[in-house]
């Protein structure tokens, strides 16, 4: 994992090609094509970008329109207002008719780029996990956001794609991605770490400070939370008996909670939650945010142990 790659930058370069491929994909932007990276499609074509300035809202609708025509809208904006700027019309008028629109919320989660808690969206997938008809995707590298860029311009219903702001850990050489399938990447008994989005690079960073321990863990990366694979959930759960979950966002009704909501119908298992502890944060340097949230590899690997050590005499676990 050397190598460090910015998802918004795959994501721009795969919806050029895509726009190359398919004349009727078309993209609004909210004054922020530079950032979002909405700027290689508008360099490419002007002619299918439209321009909506600071009104989300507007934009939303702009968009709900253009798919009810037959074309497929991509609309971005920071996460925080991709979320919760334009909730009242996505649900009105993007998924309760589940028009085909994909909305794109970049700068997800804590690692904004120092923008402080205005900007950093800890309850976009709460949100997102509780309005119907819309399909939320967080990819864990640069690798994954482009292949799931292309893989939601072909899924016919409105999806919520989660990227982050800077370059990152590549950790895919290339990605198989698919819309509900999630991936096992790692395989142990001592205890289960099931991640999404850019928390599945922590993930494998923590197996390895538990491998040195003696305690290999199973690593399942989600990036699809809804529809959850909850096969592959409870599969990571059997291995160990014990599961950790990992994710950049508040851990109140986010993909934690769809995990151990998964889990309580399938296969109740003690489960841990990773996350931002029901607080805004604050601005700072990306990993100054991390190390004050817990949201580090030593963080994780340190509450696995403690997981391990407070339920590892169960009869299931072993």
């Amino acid at each position: 994992m050397s190598e460090l790659q910015a998802m918004r930058v795959a994501f721009g370069e795969a919806l050029a090609d895509l726009g190359r491929r398919n004349s009727q994909i078309v993209a609004l932007d909210a004054d922020l094509a530079p950032a979002t990276k909405f700027s290689f499609f508008a360099d490419e074509f002007p002619d299918r970008f439209f321009q909506v300035g600071v009104a989300e809202q507007n934009m939303a609708g702009i968009a709900a329109g253009l798919a009810a025509v037959g074309f497929i809208p991509f609309i971005s904006t920071f996460a925080c207002f991709a979320s919760c700027r334009i909730a009242d019309q996505v649900r009105t008028s993007i998924a309760q008719p589940g028009l085909n629109v994909k909305i794109i919320g970049s700068y997800s989660g804590l690692l904004t780029g120092k923008t402080g808690k205005t900007h950093q969206a800890i309850e976009d997938i709460a949100l997102y996990r509780a309005m119907p008809n819309i399909t939320i995707v967080a990819p864990a590298d640069a690798v994954e956001a482009k292949a799931a860029t292309h893989a939601i311009a072909a899924y016919p219903t409105p999806v919520y794609l989660r990227l982050t702001r800077d370059p990152a850990p590549v950790i895919f050489a290339e990605s198989s991605f698919e819309i509900g399938k999630a991936y096992l990447l790692r395989e142990g008994n001592a205890i289960s770490l099931i991640s999404t989005g850019s928390m599945t690079p922590t993930a494998l960073v923590a197996a390895d400070l538990l491998a040195q321990d003696g305690l290999e863990a199973t690593v399942l990366h989600v990036p699809t939370i809804k529809p959850l694979d909850v096969a592959a959930v409870v599969a990571a759960a059997r291995a160990s008996g014990m599961v950790v979950t990992l994710e950049e966002h508040n851990i109140y009704a986010g993909f934690g909670a769809a995990v151990t909501e998964a889990l309580s119908a399938e296969y109740p298992t003690p489960t841990f939650r990773i996350g931002v502890q029901d607080t805004f944060a604050e601005s700072a340097p990306n990993e100054s945010l991390l190390e004050k949230y817990g949201l580090t590899p030593r963080h994780v690997a340190q509450a696995a142990r403690q997981w391990i050590a407070r339920w590892g005499q169960d009869e299931r676990c072993g």
